[in-house]
């Protein structure tokens, strides 16, 4: 990734010191017009804006240890934890720089490429990031989501986060069909890529739901309903000899919220005073941030 937004800065005409840990990796960048640098600590000296794109935060760590970051403006677009990029921050304003954090929701073969549509997730000061917003949109596009330096990291993972839960749902789909005499994986995939689409509203039902605190408003299929469907998905999966165990966590969480206290026979709850099964499934959002409440909290040079 480092490499891919350097060659797009060079392409875009920006005068690029590469350093990499791996002397050789740097060697194409190098023939492409980059000047190369024999140490981080060099290649930090020759210009004000740094960017730092490591295996982690660690790495990070290690690479500027000793390196003088006064009047420096840092921008680690390293994968990090929103924890280590609030620390990341501090660590940096210590040293005299500036801070910026990114979370890169791209691939590389994106990276110049305006119309594939990445961008960056930027989070940290709002004084750096104004002073090299054009050069930091050249790669791919920026969005500035504020002062909170883990707040790019978050919405970085969350957003990853989505897509695995997504590709689970995938991957079981896949291994029921597959094999079954009669069945085109040619002719299942559009059926599953329309299905999902046509999914896709439920993205912003639930999160109004949040904001309101009325998980039953709009619900088609009640979580009771869905629960007690439960059985079917899990035999059927027995029945074509799949394992259901990606699909079980979030089977096991639907009849938590069932069977516990907003569930039919406990309490009503506030979320529109009907109890858990006439929600839908927004309600298991309150299970994950409930479980582990106690745990949340603050806890233009190219390294490669």
């Amino acid at each position: 990734m480092g490499t891919a937004f350097a060659r797009a800065w060079l392409a875009a005409g920006y005068s690029v010191t590469v350093w990499n840990r791996t002397p050789g990796r740097a060697e194409a960048l190098v023939a492409e017009g980059a000047r190369p640098a024999a140490s981080a600590a060099a290649a930090v000296a020759a210009n004000t804006l740094v960017v730092t794109c490591l295996l982690d935060d660690a790495s990070v760590g290690a690479a500027l240890a000793d390196v003088d970051l006064t009047g420096k403006d840092l921008v680690d677009i390293t994968t990090g934890t929103p924890a280590q990029a609030r620390a990341r921050g501090e660590w940096a304003a210590a040293r005299g720089a500036r801070f910026l954090s990114g979370g890169i929701m791209a691939v590389p073969p994106m990276v110049g490429v305006p119309e594939a549509g990445g961008y960056v997730f930027y989070s940290g000061s709002p004084e750096l990031f104004d002073a090299h917003q054009v050069a930091l949109a050249v790669p791919v596009g920026t969005r500035y989501v504020g002062a909170n330096a883990g707040h790019a990291a978050l919405q970085d993972v969350a957003l990853l986060s989505g897509m695995y839960g997504m590709l689970a749902g995938i991957t079981h789909a896949f291994a029921l069909v597959r094999g079954e005499a009669g069945i085109s994986l040619k002719e299942f995939t559009p059926l599953l890529t329309g299905w999902l689409m046509s999914m896709s509203p439920t993205v912003e039902q639930i999160a109004g739901q949040l904001e309101s605190g009325d998980y039953t408003s709009d619900v088609v299929s009640n979580l009771a309903m869905q629960v007690a469907g439960v059985k079917t998905f899990v035999g059927t999966a027995h029945e074509q000899g799949v394992s259901p165990e990606l699909l079980t966590p979030y089977f096991d969480l639907m009849k938590r919220r069932l069977e516990g206290p907003e569930g039919p026979e406990g309490p009503e709850g506030s979320e529109g005073g009907h109890g858990a099964g006439a929600e839908g499934l927004t309600g298991l959002v309150e299970l994950l941030t409930s479980d582990n409440s106690d745990d949340r909290g603050d806890t233009t040079d190219s390294a490669g």
